[in-house]
């Protein structure tokens, strides 16, 4: 066996294993941490098979933002809450068991049965790409040939936030969102968060600039811009906007508004929604692709900050 296959059976059993441990650990926080760890180890597995910008997408969303969300939420579950002591039922974990086994081996079979060579559209959107001007093809089929459902993904991470902002109390509606606040923080963290974010912003404009050719786009470019942000809030440098400052609404939408207002310009332009005129393909979609970088970036630093709270008095504060 090649050195290459054994790294990547060995890259296999982490992942199948850590998937376990995250499954018994006993501990919440311990859970989420694993689970940090475990979307760390499928982006090297995405890595390996090829797939870059599903690899940085899955470093910055599925573990980075996701992960400190996990590590927040559990770190507030006061002692003694359910969530810490409730283990399910024999009965419950084998049926648990059960289904996963059927989910798993219904996958495995749909892979091993599929025909040689495998039914794929890649060879008919490699042959289209041309007329998009962008060099990537996964920026071309997701502003291109599947369009309307990354205007849908855009869509529903507003709504997803604003379903956010409705579980707030009607007394603190219009407030700052809370989640993150933390107490007075010094030390590293307060020193990563004045010296890192130039940086991050840097490299989040780079992913951004680069994604319309190499891997890189939008939502991997916005979450390293989300993730700046948080750092700041976290280390107590900024304070989150208030839920009810029209600068943020417009921002938070400003992405969706614009990608609808070009699909719908092409209506008149190239007769269909979301075409795009002969030669100017390139740049609306790289208009497009810094608009939601924006609009994301804001989207996900706000729900990652969670809720309005009431708003506390300046003595009070971090």
């Amino acid at each position: 066996m090649s050195l290459t296959a054994l790294v990547d059976v060995g890259l296999g059993l982490l992942v199948l294993g850590l998937a376990v441990w995250v499954i018994a650990a006993s501990a919440t926080y311990r859970a989420a941490e694993g689970f940090v760890a475990y979307g760390l180890l499928l982006a090297l597995v995405w890595v390996r098979l090829g797939s870059v910008d599903v690899a940085l997408t899955e470093a910055a969303l599925g573990s980075g933002l996701t992960g400190l969300l996990l590590l927040r939420a559990a770190a507030r579950l006061p002692p003694g809450d359910p969530a810490e002591t409730a283990r399910p039922t024999r009965a419950v974990r084998i049926l648990a068991a059960f289904l996963g086994a059927i989910v798993t081996g219904g996958l495995a079979a749909v892979v091993l049965l599929l025909p040689e060579p495998a039914p794929s559209l890649a060879p008919a959107a490699a042959a289209s790409l041309a007329a998009t001007g962008v060099g990537n093809p996964v920026t071309g089929v997701l502003l291109a040939f599947r369009a309307v459902d990354t205007l849908g993904e855009s869509i529903v991470l507003v709504l997803a936030l604003v379903g956010l902002w409705s579980l707030a109390p009607d007394a603190a509606w219009g407030g700052r969102p809370g989640f993150l606040r933390t107490g007075p923080v010094g030390g590293p963290l307060r020193f990563l968060a004045q010296v890192l974010p130039p940086f991050g912003i840097l490299v989040g404009i780079h992913l951004l600039w680069v994604g319309a050719d190499h891997p890189g786009g939008k939502f991997q470019g916005a979450t390293v811009l989300a993730a700046m942000w948080v750092l700041v809030l976290v280390a107590g440098l900024r304070r989150p906007p208030t839920v009810a400052s029209r600068a943020v609404r417009w921002t938070v939408v400003f992405g969706s508004l614009l990608f609808v207002a070009i699909g719908a310009a092409g209506i008149w332009l190239a007769g269909a929604f979301l075409a795009y005129p002969d030669g100017l393909a390139k740049p609306l979609i790289i208009a497009i692709e810094a608009a939601l970088t924006l609009s994301v970036a804001v989207v996900l630093g706000l729900l990652l900050a969670g809720p309005p709270e009431a708003d506390r008095p300046p003595e009070a504060r971090p």
